[in-house]
């Protein structure tokens, strides 16, 4: 953690290590050419990602199913609608890129007011990763409106996107992302949100499939008063690269922010990359904000990156901290399991479901939950087969 006075900042690594600003821009162009010498890039493979960065442009899409509520719209507008020339901008080359080449947005806007009791659930499935796929999707939540908006992924496919999620004044959001991708797949997304004065804002990520998950989710506060809370859920095995890259940009008084983010490795080629970036500049005072990310090493040669940063320039805030474990099965959890009578195979099942329970109970959808702790299991080889993520209002 850094205690910064009030003063200007330079584009570059500020004390931490981090970036005191955050370059953005709709222009692919003004990005250089991804480096492993940049902070931002240094721990993505790189290699593999070539194959997006190096990609021409492609009308190839997604397939697309939803479950749409009353008072809930999913269309398609092009870039330079005048409802889209305000939402967060890109914050790398590849999501400017998605951004410059996806011909357009697909648009949920949850109507002004609107208390959605049932998960709006957008399923989008890859068709292969032969073509690449560019993409924008927008939610639009409007004020004093509540929901629950699950994306899911499956398939297979090379993927580029940027997502904007747009909170007003009021609003209660919940946004789940679900990567259930198939072997191969290469997905880079930043989503970036908007929180309005007294919203409520929750992200909630779920990783479990895919070669390469690169997600990038910031936060940018519109008024005093915004809550958010980001989540995270990853299970990387063999050869997979799991990656969640976080900013919250405290820029208004008396607004928080929650970060809890676990993951899990199994397989000595596994992979995670957690950063958590907080930002409170001198405006923001009455800020309150944590974030912590605990990582579990199933396997031998797994490894996990973890590196929180917080970047303070006022006093006058209501608290701030970080946490980051990386470690093994509790061997004293797993000799009270056994002490017991349970066998060591369900015993290490107790401990994983354990691990993920506190943040995969928060997404607030049973079915969901459920099948989420499944899925885990499954990877774990407690059951035959592992079932899809798909969800029954």
């Amino acid at each position: 953690m850094t205690l910064i006075a009030d003063r200007p900042h330079s584009h570059g690594a500020g004390p931490t290590g981090s970036p005191a600003e955050r370059f953005t821009s709709r222009n692919p162009d003004d990005f250089a050419e991804p480096s492993g010498r940049d902070e931002e890039w240094r721990f993505s493979p790189l290699t593999k990602l070539r194959a997006l960065l190096g990609a021409a442009e492609s009308d190839a899409h997604l397939t697309w199913e939803a479950d749409l509520p009353d008072g809930v719209e999913l269309v398609e507008v092009a870039n330079d609608d005048p409802s889209l020339t305000d939402t967060p901008q890109p914050v790398d080359r590849l999501s400017a890129l998605a951004y410059a080449r996806s011909g357009g947005a697909m648009v949920l806007r949850i109507a002004k007011g609107a208390d959605i009791a049932d998960p709006v659930v957008i399923r989008l499935g890859g068709t292969g990763v032969d073509e690449i796929v560019w993409g924008r999707f927008v939610v639009d939540a409007g004020a004093q409106s509540s929901a629950t908006v699950v994306v899911e992924y499956h398939g297979a496919a090379h993927f580029a996107a940027e997502t904007s999620v747009l909170v007003g004044d009021g609003a209660q959001l919940s946004l789940v992302h679900v990567h259930e991708w198939d072997a191969g797949t290469l997905h880079n997304e930043h989503v970036g949100a908007r929180v309005g004065r007294d919203a409520n804002y929750r992200y909630t990520a779920v990783s479990l499939g895919g070669d390469v998950v690169r997600v990038s989710p910031t936060v940018e506060y519109a008024g005093p008063g915004g809550r958010a809370e980001l989540l995270g859920v990853a299970f990387a095995g063999q050869r997979q690269h799991l990656e969640s890259r976080l900013y919250i940009d405290h820029s208004m008084p008396e607004c928080t922010s929650n970060v809890l983010y676990k993951n899990a490795l199994l397989g000595d080629t596994s992979r995670t990359v957690w950063i958590g970036d907080v930002r409170i500049r001198p405006a923001a005072t009455g800020t309150n904000t944590y974030e912590m990310n605990r990582n579990l090493l199933l396997s031998d040669g797994a490894r996990a990156d973890s590196v929180p940063n917080l970047e303070i320039e006022t006093g006058e805030i209501g608290g701030a901290g970080h946490a980051s474990a990386t470690g093994r099965f509790d061997d004293l959890q797993l000799f009270y399991l056994m002490s017991r009578g349970i066998e060591a195979e369900l015993a290490q099942r107790l401990v994983v479901r354990g691990f993920f329970a506190d943040v995969v109970a928060r997404i607030g959808l049973p079915d969901l939950q459920q099948r989420i702790m499944t899925a885990i299991e499954a990877r774990l080889g407690f059951v035959a087969t592992e079932p899809e993520l798909e969800i029954t209002p």
